[in-house]
């Protein structure tokens, strides 16, 4: 039963009434249980759980009444009873995979409920990715609901897009049947100056009863954040500290603290509850973005759960945030989030509530992941030709392509430089000397080269500038058509002569991620949909992206998760530098700035 056809609680509500009062049969019962109730914060033993029709109907000590010769029995050996786990905040994309493939990967892990938006590909194929995303979401046995793109281009007149996102398009797509919201409002300061453009779409989401999602990517927390959280955003991500949990919080918002692939804001926001004692109803956990390998390796919310259990939260609490907290913020807290009469039927077994286990995971009432192994076939969507044809590039780029020229006479030179923060999405504005040879200046020591080439409408156009912070040593380039949020193609290398073939090989496979060194490939993802995701197993992307992981390290670089890093070198609206295909932008002001200081 998929999404669009699951029944609704006034459906089924005489059959929950008839089950629980013991006059009709219950599809199902786990027995004999340790009730985790994430209304209450408690954990009550020896409980049963009676489900018909895919939703719960009766929880109590004993459901000997719901039950006919034609029930099934799990039982639950004294294990505990939790809700399946929601991502409060996350984009599929991340994962290099399709939904189908995304839950595939998550399913065994206990996320059994997402809140995703596809802003990435509503960059390459507008309105219409968005819609086959949301169509194939709505196929899958767990509760993968979509919020509308906000911002395509993210920072207009900073970036060009494939495609844009209209306020029309905003309205239009809030009468989809899998639409929750409207995705995170990066356009922090289109907001906070009223751009009309920008409050339009939020109307349209709040005329709808919708959640408007957002994204204040600054440190300021005065008068343009006040000015952001009255235009209408009702959650945010991108806090990285604890003072930015409190200000969201004390605001009014949801405070949704990430851990994913390369994110690590949970420890250092989480002291808001563990140490400062502030009600934990308005924190959420959510992974933001999380590529193959760490789905395949680690896990999904349950990692996420843990960790924060790690950082000294109360597994119960931990649990709220990753269940209840989340359902309630979208609307949905009658629907999921918790092992009540009416909810969906979202239930994982495990054993123990700080280790989190995830031993059986069922969805919707029926068995979906059993000892980390998914048994329920997960649909793809028909995904046409030309949403495979998306790296449009005219010309074979040479070595010349990636020169940039010094001041004439110029022995060195002082340039911008994009500095990488490990494990954190912002970087900082740096500045260093380098040297000038034959008239071009050259990366040096921990400074590498970057270049954003433009894949959408084959203008040919690439914009150079440097980067530090990868530690790449040798004759190297790395090339990805991943990079958020315009998702051209962004290449840094040590080697001009490498970054083209990097790029040029990208162009000729239609999209991915790709390693060169010495002249040699030393790993390639293919990611043929739209250039961002592919429709294979997990499991086989996942071993691709770990060898092209070792390659980075081969490579010389030591960063966690340095491929994230990579992929948001693009992104214009998080502090301090990043590269579009139209220069270098200093996001602290939202200006152009060149690439050597004059």
């Amino acid at each position: 039963m998929t999404q669009d056809t699951f029944p609704s609680w006034p459906d089924v509500a005489a059959d929950l009434v008839n089950v629980a009062a013991g006059r009709a049969a219950a599809d199902m019962i786990i027995t004999g249980g340790i009730w985790v109730n994430v209304h209450t914060r408690e954990a009550l033993p020896d409980h049963d759980i009676a489900v018909v029709k895919g939703r719960i109907a009766f929880v109590g000590p004993d459901a000997s009444q719901c039950r006919r010769d034609d029930t099934q029995i799990i039982d639950a050996k004294g294990r505990y009873m939790i809700p399946g786990l929601c991502d409060g905040h996350m984009h599929i994309e991340s994962g290099m995979l399709t939904p189908a493939e995304f839950a595939r990967a998550v399913i065994p892990h206990g996320t059994t409920s997402m809140f995703t938006d596809p802003h990435e590909i509503a960059n390459v194929l507008g309105l219409e990715g968005v819609r086959m995303m949301h169509d194939e979401a709505l196929m899958q046995p767990v509760n993968i609901f979509t919020q509308m793109p906000s911002c395509a281009p993210s920072a207009p007149g900073m970036e060009t897009t494939g495609f844009e996102i209209s306020a029309r398009d905003v309205a239009d797509a809030m009468q989809w049947p899998g639409i929750i919201g409207l995705g995170e409002m990066m356009n922090f300061p289109g907001v906070s100056n009223a751009d009309p453009q920008m409050l339009a779409e939020i109307a349209a989401t709040q005329r709808a009863h919708k959640t408007v999602g957002g994204h204040y990517a600054s440190p300021d927390l005065g008068p343009a954040f006040a000015a952001y959280v009255a235009g209408g955003p009702a959650d945010d991500h991108e806090g990285t500290c604890e003072a930015d949990a409190i200000a969201r919080m004390r605001q009014g918002m949801r405070s949704m603290i990430r851990l994913g692939s390369a994110w690590y804001d949970v420890e250092t926001q989480i002291t808001a509850i563990t140490e400062k004692g502030l009600d934990p109803r308005n924190m959420i956990l959510c992974t933001d973005d999380c590529h193959s390998g760490t789905l395949v390796n680690d896990g999904h919310m349950n990692r996420v759960v843990r960790h924060a259990i790690d950082c000294g939260c109360d597994p119960l609490i931990a649990l709220q945030m990753a269940t209840i907290n989340t359902a309630t913020h979208f609307g949905l807290e009658r629907d999921i989030g918790s092992l009540t009469p009416g909810r969906r039927a979202d239930v994982i077994l495990t054993s123990d509530l700080t280790s989190l286990p995830i031993e059986t995971v069922i969805a919707r009432g029926r068995i979906v992941a059993q000892d980390g192994a998914c048994i329920v076939d997960c649909p793809h969507y028909a995904w046409p030709d030309h949403a495979r044809a998306t790296v449009n590039m005219k010309r074979t780029l040479t070595v010349d392509d990636f020169a940039i020229s010094a001041p004439e006479g110029a022995n060195g030179v002082t340039a911008n430089v994009i500095g990488v923060v490990e494990n954190q999405a912002p970087t900082k504005a740096l500045q260093f000397e380098l040297p000038v040879t034959e008239g071009r200046v050259q990366a040096t020591g921990e400074v590498a080269q970057i270049a954003l080439v433009e894949r959408h409408r084959a203008t040919g156009g690439v914009v150079n500038a440097f980067v530090s912070g990868f530690g790449y040593k040798g004759c190297m380039a790395m090339a990805s058509t991943v990079a958020h949020d315009s998702h051209h193609m962004i290449v840094v290398g040590t080697d001009a002569d490498q970054m083209a073939l990097a790029a040029n090989r990208l162009k000729d496979v239609g999209g991915g991620i790709t390693i060169f060194q010495d002249g040699e490939e030393r790993a390639l993802v293919e990611l043929p949909i739209a250039g961002l995701m592919s429709d294979n197993p997990a499991t086989d992307v996942a071993a691709k992206a770990e060898n092209m992981m070792q390659a980075m390290r081969d490579c010389g670089c030591t960063l966690n998760n340095a491929y994230m890093q990579h992929s948001l070198l693009a992104l214009v609206v998080i502090p301090e530098l990043r590269i579009s295909d139209l220069g270098l932008v200093d996001v602290r002001t939202f200006e152009f700035t060149d690439v050597i200081v004059q």
